[in-house]
């Protein structure tokens, strides 16, 4: 799934005419990045969660055929926010492992071996992080060696949960997540949520396996109109795996 029904506020007036998935970045529009790192992966059908200026997006994407995937999209009214989307499109997600990502994010990530970690750590969910000089103005999530996450924000897993003084190492969150369809038992279909204020800290709480597949791989993200001109340039010089690919 692409979470891609932001207002992009930050962005504006740019993004009052332009939805935010489609502003050009590196020469095509931000959305494509997204649709190629999970067309390489092997995904074959994506969902499009779509809200402001979405019809937009809609006649981008098409069906997916030009991406190779099957697309399915999510209208929201209102915008329902982070986990809202997600838990809206429940029906369209299925009973099956699932990943999400922002339209605003560029990463060259090969997916397939996140899920794989996932998998391996029969993790209910797993969220893609990183290192980063600005990480703490995103928020930390702190993780034990093995990639258990012991503390999400404000949040602590129970003690139970982790080895007795085990050390947690701070990251911060990419927006690239891996979910197993039982994260719904912690959602309500329609309600606006965060994942990350709201379910996150609740399930940690709970002593849910949540896990970090730690990455260093190139990463952009862009929301404002000054990450906007520094992914530009870092797209100039910085090759992204499927970056020539229509």
């Amino acid at each position: 799934m692409i979470l891609a029904a932001g207002l992009g506020q930050r962005l504006r007036p740019l993004t009052e005419r332009v939805p935010k998935a489609l502003v050009p970045v590196g020469g095509r529009p931000l959305i494509d990045y997204a649709m190629r790192t999970l067309a390489d992966a092997g995904i074959t059908d994506v969902i499009v969660n779509l809200h402001h200026l979405g019809e937009e997006i809609r006649k981008h994407l098409g069906d997916g055929s030009t991406h190779d995937v099957r697309i399915h999209y999510s209208v929201e009214d209102p915008l329902l926010d982070s986990g809202g989307g997600i838990a809206w499109a429940q029906p369209l997600l299925g009973a099956r492992t699932f990943i999400t990502v922002n339209a605003d994010t560029i990463i060259d990530i090969d997916l397939r071996t996140v899920v794989r970690f996932h998998h391996s750590r029969n993790a209910l969910a797993t969220l893609v992080v990183r290192k980063d000089p600005a990480m703490e103005r995103f928020g930390l999530i702190r993780v034990t060696q093995q990639g258990r996450v012991g503390r999400f924000l404000d949040c602590e897993a129970p003690p139970e949960t982790l080895a007795p003084g085990e050390a947690l190492e701070p990251f911060m969150y990419t927006g690239v997540q891996v979910l197993e369809p039982r994260v719904f038992d912690y959602m309500n279909r329609g309600a606006v949520f965060s994942m990350t204020r709201h379910i996150y800290p609740t399930m940690l709480a709970r002593g849910e396996p949540i896990y970090a597949y730690r990455f260093d791989g190139a990463w952009l993200t862009v929301g404002t109109p000054s990450e906007l001109a520094a992914a530009e340039q870092a797209l100039l010089a910085m090759p992204i795996r499927h970056s020539g690919r229509p």
